[in-house]
């Protein structure tokens, strides 16, 4: 294995429903985390869950102050997990590549402000605060090791099923994905039945850019799900030992996932089913 020093520090981010966050989602964390370390190329340091807003119009997707507090404490124990409310507090739904663009941003400001402040006694202070009137430092994607600590790469995380969702019309801008797999890259964890090396294979740009979508194993199968633990909830059945006790705690506490809820959004079109068809109208 590589010196650690010289491992490129990666980010792991995983965009979501997480209605309701499960030990699956947090698995998949785990899973990435110990397929990337293990390369010695990479030295996973942090993971991020941002839940999606309630603009995307998901049936049965609940509000996202309930979502983002019960992602809050599913991560209470984990010291290198957290969560990201910015894209579930915009008014309107975010692409993906936003979200990643997002936390790509705050992740140089703050890495770029903890360099200067390591040199901060070398530096005049009008030329810092020229600095800081010039705007955004410029930030060099995926060149990580520099005479300074660099930027630590940022992956999106997630499951094969968001590699099949990359064929469906209006679902995906084409320039998004080709942005996600050549800025950022993928972290996919394979699930049972998903035929992962498929989906890459019937896709020109996963095709082309294979190298960046790191496909992960999941030898101990878990195949928990959102959608089943809110229809074992509505059923009034026991999902212990599914999700997290503090996220049962609190989902008897609020009474969430219920009929009623599960009826939100009915008829409406997905987020960007909505937007994707009315722009490929006007061409």
């Amino acid at each position: 294995m590589e010196n650690s020093d010289h491992r490129t520090e990666v980010v792991l981010l995983a965009c979501g429903s997480f209605n309701p966050i499960t030990h699956m989602h947090l698995r998949l964390f785990e899973l990435a985390r110990d397929c990337l370390n293990e390369t010695g190329k990479y030295k996973v340091v942090k993971g991020i869950i941002s839940p999606v807003g309630d603009a995307y119009k998901k049936k049965g997707l609940i509000s996202a102050s309930h979502r983002v507090t019960m992602a809050r404490l599913a991560t209470e124990s984990s010291d290198w997990v957290e969560v990201g409310d910015w894209e579930s507090s915009q008014k309107e739904w975010q692409e993906t590549i936003k979200v990643l663009r997002y936390h790509q941003q705050k992740l140089s400001h703050s890495y770029a402000t903890n360099n200067v402040d390591k040199v901060a006694p070398l530096s005049k202070p009008g030329r810092k605060r020229k600095r800081e009137a010039g705007g955004h430092l410029p930030v060099r994607q995926n060149q990580p090791n520099s005479e300074t600590k660099g930027t630590p790469q940022l992956k999106l995380l997630c499951g094969t099923d968001i590699l099949e969702s990359f064929a469906v019309p209006n679902l995906w801008k084409p320039e998004d994905i080709l942005e996600i797999v050549t800025n950022y890259g993928m972290v996919c964890i394979t699930r049972t039945g998903n035929e992962a090396q498929k989906f890459i294979y019937e896709s020109d740009i996963l095709w082309s850019h294979k190298e960046n979508v790191h496909l992960v194993e999941e030898w101990i199968s878990n195949d928990i799900s959102a959608t089943k633990i809110r229809r074992a909830l509505r059923r009034r059945q026991s999902v212990r030992y599914l999700v997290p006790d503090s996220v049962l705690t609190y989902i008897e506490k609020h009474k969430l996932y219920t009929a009623e809820s599960e009826d939100q959004n009915t008829g409406v079109i997905l987020a960007p089913l909505q937007r994707y068809a009315k722009e490929a109208s006007k061409h």
